[in-house]
Formats: structure tokens, sequence, C-alpha cells
């Protein structure tokens, strides 16, 4: 069991479920039934996490398939790399996770929606295979888009987007569009999150020819763009945040943002990519506890 956990990466979950908790808390005040909310919200999260277990996993067997995990990539061995898990079995837990990632989705869409919205259930079931698809597609396969420069695009689309506006309208049944704000905020530190990580990595992937964006652009044009990631973010939850909190204590969320500046003074100064390791962990944090004071802030609105 230990080394199932140690595959699934439980650290990488506050960042996962970051937009859920976000997108939460902007239809708390105005969903009908706080019983029917929790619920939601408790299947969301487990969605969530089976969502995220299934990516770890996915991408612990491309990485180790491709040969891109070796002694030369930074961080911590991965599951296979190190042998503690055969290629076969983990293939199995991409099946199995994928079915309880599955299950749990129809069981949110169906609480949410019932026999009655039978178009929009559909959409969200669609979207869910979107999902796992996703999460399997990022390095398995011959057309993995983490290897293409397109991971991105995606971790934006999903981890800011989709989870905020998606779980938002799933307690609405509908989207207020200044929501916009938060999810892209959240979509971009998520995308910093996988910046940072490809920053570290960029010379073992282009050995192995994993051309992330990274890769193609090159270091330098990687921290002006990870600087864009944040500060553009920083600007989208102030832009939300001034044209409807009301109350002062409601700003102390900018507190949780302080840690982002001393990350792009550090990404600034460090030259040798390797040495950012200790960063991946800083900002993936950060993004969660800005979404969690955030959250708070507009609860207490």
């Amino acid at each position: 069991m230990k080394k199932w956990i140690k595959a699934a990466r439980l650290r990488t979950l506050p960042l996962s479920v970051s937009g859920i908790i976000l997108g939460s808390a902007c239809a708390y005040h105005a969903v009908p039934s706080h019983a029917s909310f929790w619920l939601i919200f408790g299947l969301c999260l487990l969605t969530t996490l089976f969502f995220q277990v299934l990516s770890n996993y996915a991408n612990d067997y491309g990485d180790a398939v491709k040969g891109t995990d070796n002694d030369n990539r930074v961080g911590p061995k991965r599951a296979i790399q190190s042998g503690e898990i055969s290629k076969q079995a983990m293939k199995k837990a991409i099946i199995i996770t994928s079915v309880l990632a599955l299950l749990s989705s129809v069981a949110v869409i169906y609480c949410s929606f019932g026999k009655e919205q039978f178009f929009e259930a559909i959409i969200y079931l669609v979207l869910a295979v979107a999902c796992i698809g996703a999460a399997i597609k990022y390095t398995v396969g011959s057309s993995a888009y983490g290897y293409r420069g397109l991971g991105d695009v995606f971790v934006f689309v999903f981890f800011g987007l989709v989870s905020t506006l998606g779980v938002y309208y799933l307690y609405m049944h509908s989207i207020d569009l200044k929501i916009l704000f938060p999810a892209i905020a959240i979509g971009l530190l998520s995308t910093a999150v996988l910046n940072m990580n490809n920053m570290r990595d960029i010379e073992n992937d282009a050995a192995m020819n994993k051309n992330t964006l990274v890769v193609k652009m090159g270091y330098a044009k990687a921290k002006n763009y990870h600087f864009f990631l944040i500060i553009t973010a920083v600007i989208a939850f102030n832009i939300f945040a001034f044209g409807t909190f009301t109350k002062w204590y409601q700003f102390a969320y900018v507190l949780a943002l302080i840690p982002l500046f001393k990350n792009i003074d550090i990404v600034g100064k460090t030259k040798n990519p390797r040495k950012l390791d200790p960063e991946l962990k800083r900002i993936a944090l950060t993004t969660f506890f800005v979404s969690l004071l955030f959250s708070i802030a507009i609860i207490l609105n």
C-alpha cells in the first residue's frame, strides 16, 4: 500500500482541488440547498482525487516507457523507475483508477442533474471522459501531448476553467461570467507549476525528445513566460476582488500572494534549472492557500 500511495504523489492533490474549492465558494450563498451543496462538494473532491491520482500513475507509466525517467532526471525517483512497481501493475492501476474516476463522475452528475436534465448530464459525462483521456494522454502513447508542448494548454483548461467554472455549474446550472477571473487565475498558477517543473527538467527533457513548451522556447524565455503567468494571475484575482469584496479583511488573501513574488525573484536569479526543484512545492502550496483564503473571502461577502 505504501508504494501505491507514494506513486499517487499526494503532495500534488492540494493544487488539483484549488479550482474545486474556489468554484464551490462562488456558489455557496446562491445554492438552493446546503445539503445538496455538501454532497456535490464531497463528490467533486473525490472525483478530482481520482483524476489526479490517475494522472500521476499515467505520467509515471508514460515517462518510464519512453525512458524519460532516468538517472538524469531531477527530483524523487518515480515508482516504475525505482523498481517498486512494474509497468504491468501500473497499467492495471491506471485502468482501475479510470473506472473509479468515471463512477465518481457519474455520481456527482446524477446528484446535480438527476434524470430531468438529460442534456446537461450527457455533456458532463463527455467532459468526464475527456478528463480521463487528458490525464492519460499527457505522457502515454505515441501522440502524448505533453511531449508536443501542449501540456500548458490542457493544464490551464482543466485545472482552471473546467475545475472552477465546471463545479460552479454543477451547483447553479448557470454561469456567472465574473467567475472567469478567479478561474483564469487558478489556471494560470497551475500552469506556472507545470512550467516550473518543465524548467527544472529542461536538460533531461530535451535529451529525451520531450518537447515541452520550455524546451521549445528555451530557459531564458521560459522565465519570462513564468513571470507572465504569475503576474497575470495576481491581476485576475485582484480584478474580481476589487469588484466584489466590500470588507477590508476579505483582502487577507493578498498575504498568500507574497510567496509568488519570492518565487519570481528566485527564478529570475537561478541560472542552473536543476536548483528550481524546491520552488515546485512553494508555488503549488501557495496556489492552494490563495484559493483557500480567496474562497473564505467570497463566503464572508
